[in-house]
């Protein structure tokens, strides 16, 4: 095997194959020509990419490898590390984008050519775009952003060693790695600059690829999906800002409807992210403005840079018939705190997502840091230090929207900080999410709204106070089926978990919240500031909130009552009749896999998730309760590790979809109102042909628990479901039809008793609560 050669997890296989991982076990016991493992260890061995695609034809299981497979498993088989291929993408692709002529001349030539003459090309595309310190590289002994990824800090008193422990795995701010080439308090480093050709040199054939996979799918596009890629391969390392909690926190940081016309037609010129992370809130940014960042890792700043630089617009032509890129985004490496890299700049607008929880902040050295205008904040109030940075590089009158701990609302040791934002009126909003918007996803976090005082303008005398945790879910859909409510959320509502909530409704209430400034019942109140300058000073929404009733309060109770009358009626009419005994039945059988050997169905593994593709997914979830596939919001960026490219399959009436994880004996036909969704993660389609088999007779015996016993295997912490082992009886297609009638009237009572689940508990909780509150007499 050629020394360097791109290498590929059992993971990776299954991906290539679209099979489970547990295929490629199966694969690797059955098959004594399987390629041998080259690297990785022993429970997590790694195979040459040649061998394995060569084998996977040979056994008739890969027609050929898609582009954007072969170019992730080269980025993630790189000898210096995925991070530093992604750059080396990164610098090629915006290379391939501006200046595509000059791209090709290069790679015409061959490697090591190519290799000698990119540095200098790539100097020139990133002094167009980051300015001249990007294009000068660096000299010996400098830190080379471009070519380092660490995770290591300089701790207090030039000590080298290891950051602090983060429980809850938001990345941090750390202090400048070694030979760093600024001093605390000076300006940071420019985070791109290019490679050497030796670095370049192994990169050669990966640049050729992912410009080929540009030239299909675009620069941009490109590299978010390779980026997407080692995000989610590494979830523990980074820790991201959804696509539509950015998106919101942008348009957060708009004028309000009350602003005055100069105010609300003023560009957000200036745009400040000081925790970049990925990148993910300057990317929501919309219409002209000037980017600056700042992130501690300096592998990680460099990749934002480039993510922000392909997401923006190509070269312009200009008066003189040249062609001309606009401005990148100004991204610098360092700790925000103590090292802040902007120290004179007033943006117009500060988004961040800062870390949580953080001791190592940066107390004791800054004690007298002019910055704490509202008091020096407590050693385990690091979030208050972020928020008092975040105002010392505002404009005046200027807009900032933060990411917050609940805890940072109610804490005792920040009393006096939050006394002193509501008296001079610096803390607009306080805005509590659903649990699940944004890691750590268990806890529901608090969008802090700001603005700087002005000089001379009276202070705001009240405090916008909105908790969208207990938003009602979306009205059920008749044409959705019985307990299938539109929208792809369970019944019972929100709160059920991870991205569980219907995201338009609170995207909407949040915004129309902060731009009328109005009551609106158990979502939102405007609370005037000497009602919360107490002992406590708690600002958090459910304290000053009461919660909505269930049912919508007693007027909708009858409501209620009578859905839950007409649907008791309905699933009475569904009980199934009494079961004819019978001696067991010793019947011929046959499996998943020969009937898709035979070509009777065909099975699909299913990869979308909900915002990653443009069609609604049915998630693992949706199969298990019923719900109907989770929709993506309307207006909805595509998120980092989105599966567009990825060609999701989309269901068609008639599959027959079985979750693969948890044990749980539960099989969805596909009717008209879920046709069209994607297929999401952790879910197998058997897609039969009508002819040969019947859908609800396939999916009926799919449920049996023994049948879907002795198919599941449990060598991890859960069971996991091989489709293909599952057994069916061979009978005619007229008999199975029998069963398939018999299997779908089961399937209509199983939804009616979900329906009548769901309105009775909200029934006897609105009477509860009616009862309780006085709103409800007792006869």
């Amino acid at each position: 095997m050629p020394e360097n050669a791109t290498e590929v997890t059992a993971a990776g296989i299954a991906r290539l194959a679209g099979v489970g991982r547990a295929a490629v076990s199966n694969w690797r016991r059955r098959y004594a020509d399987f390629p041998q493992p080259v690297g990785g260890t022993g429970t997590s061995p790694s195979f040459a990419l040649s061998e394995v695609e060569q084998w996977l034809r040979d056994q008739g299981k890969l027609a050929e490898v898609p582009l954007r497979e072969r170019v992730w498993q080269e980025v993630a088989g790189h000898p210096a590390g995925a991070g530093q291929a992604l750059i080396h993408v990164g610098c090629a692709l915006l290379l391939v984008r501006d200046r595509p002529t000059a791209w090709l001349e290069l790679a015409a030539a061959p490697d090591e050519r190519m290799a000698a003459l990119l540095p200098q090309t790539l100097g020139h595309v990133l002094t167009a775009r980051f300015g001249p310190e990007a294009g000068r590289g660096h000299g010996a002994g400098a830190s080379n952003p471009a070519r380092v990824h660490t995770t290591s800090a300089l701790g207090p008193g030039g000590v080298h060693g290891a950051s602090p422990p983060n429980p809850t795995g938001v990345h941090t701010s750390r202090a400048p790695g070694p030979g760093s080439a600024h001093t605390p308090g000076a300006p940071g480093p420019g985070s791109v600059h290019p490679p050497t050709a030796q670095d370049l040199l192994p990169s050669v054939p990966l640049l050729r690829a992912a410009a080929e996979l540009a030239a299909g799918i675009g620069a941009g596009q490109a590299f978010e999906f390779l980026l997407g890629r080692q995000l989610d391969a590494n979830p523990r390392q980074y820790t991201l800002t959804p696509p539509q909690l950015a998106e919101l926190m942008a348009d957060l940081a708009e004028p309000p409807k009350g602003a005055d016309r100069a105010a609300r037609e003023r560009p957000a010129r200036s745009v400040l992210d000081p925790a970049a992370g990925t990148g993910a809130l300057l990317r929501a940014v919309g219409g002209p403005a000037t980017l600056y960042a700042q992130e501690a890792d300096p592998g990680l700043a460099a990749l934002t840079a480039l993510r922000l630089a392909l997401a923006a617009e190509g070269p312009r032509r200009a008066a003189d018939g040249t062609h001309r890129a606009a401005p990148g985004p100004v991204v610098r490496t360092g700790d925000t705190l103590r090292a802040d890299a902007f120290p004179e700049l007033a943006a117009d607008t500060v988004l961040c997502h800062p870390p949580f929880n953080e001791r190592n902040w940066g107390h004791d050295e800054l004690a007298y840091d002019p910055r704490w205008e509202y008091g020096l904040p407590a050693r385990t109030e690091s979030e208050l230090a972020w928020v008092q940075h975040v105002l010392a590089r505002l404009r005046d009158g200027g807009t900032a929207v933060l990411l917050m701990p609940p805890a940072a609302a109610s804490r005792r040791s920040g009393r006096r900080i939050r006394a002193g934002l509501l008296r001079r009126g610096a803390l607009r909003a306080v805005i509590a999410l659903p649990a699940g918007a944004a890691p750590p996803y268990g806890v529901p976090l608090h969008l802090w709204i700001l603005c700087k005082p002005e000089p001379g303008v009276r202070p705001a005398a009240d405090l916008l106070l909105a908790d969208t945790a207990d938003l009602p879910g979306p009205a059920p859909d008749p044409s959705a089926g019985p307990g299938r409510p539109p929208g792809g959320k369970a019944p019972g509502g929100p709160g059920g978990g991870r991205e569980r909530f219907d995201w338009p409704a609170v995207r909407a209430a949040v915004l129309d919240a902060w731009r009328d400034r109005t009551d609106a019942e158990g979502v939102s109140r405007v609370v005037p500031v000497i009602e919360l300058l107490d002992d406590d000073v708690d600002l958090a929404p459910a304290r000053h909130l009461p919660r909505p009733a269930s049912g919508g309060g007693a007027s909708g109770l009858g409501e209620v009552r009578e859905r839950l009358t007409e649907t008791l009626r309905r699933t009475a009419g569904l009980v199934p009749p009494a079961a004819a005994p019978a001696a067991p039945a010793h019947r011929p059988l046959t499996t998943v896999g020969e009937l898709a050997r035979a070509g009777a169905l065909f099975l699909h593994t299913g990869t979308a998730v909900p915002g990653g593709a443009a069609a609604p997914v049915l998630t693992e979830h949706d199969v298990l309760t019923g719900a109907a596939p989770t929709a993506p919001p309307p207006t909805e960026r595509e998120a980092p590790g989105g599966t567009a490219a990825d060609d999701p399959v989309l269901l068609e009436p008639g599959d027959v979809v079985v979750p693969v994880l948890g044990g749980s004996t539960a099989a969805r036909v596909v009717d008209a109102s879920t046709a069209g969704a994607a297929l999401g993660r952790n879910l197998q389609l058997l897609r039969p042909d009508p002819a040969a088999v019947d859908p609800w007779f396939l999916a009926g015996f799919l449920r049996g628990t023994a049948n879907h016993r002795q198919a599941s295997s449990y060598a991890s912490t859960a069971a996991r479901l091989d489709a293909r082992r599952l057994h069916l009886p061979r009978m005619p297609l007229a008999e199975q039809q029998r069963y398939g009638e018999r299997f779908r009237e089961l399937a209509a009572f199983e939804d009616a008793l979900r329906t009548a689940g769901r309105l009775g508990g909200q029934l006897v909780q609105g009477m509860y609560d009616g009862l309780t509150d006085g709103t409800v007499t007792p006869g």
